[in-house]
């Protein structure tokens, strides 16, 4: 019985897709991997509005998801793709 309740209790994990647009938005996806979601960002508009700050962005992406256990990894030109703790991203070979 105590086995299966286990398996009920395993915590829900989402998949969200947003458009980063403003540096500003980290602290909202922050909260989403704390929450849970693995978030996969489309960066482009705000690598058309400024490079800087997108690269600040996903640095500091980058230092939270490894603080927290999580991970980060670009998904081709485009995407990035940001997991919560627990959630690693396999980067073997096809």
């Amino acid at each position: 019985m105590e086995q299966g309740k286990s398996k009920l209790e395993k915590p829900q994990i989402y998949v969200k897709a947003l458009p980063l647009r403003d540096r500003e938005e980290v602290d909202d996806i922050k909260k989403d991997l704390s929450s849970n979601f693995i978030v996969i960002l489309r960066i482009t508009p705000l690598a058309q509005k400024n490079i800087e700050e997108l690269r600040k962005a996903v640095e500091e992406l980058y230092n939270y998801a490894t603080s927290i256990g999580g991970d980060i990894a670009r998904l081709g030109d485009e995407r990035v793709v940001v997991t919560p703790p627990g959630v690693k991203i396999w980067r073997g070979l096809l």
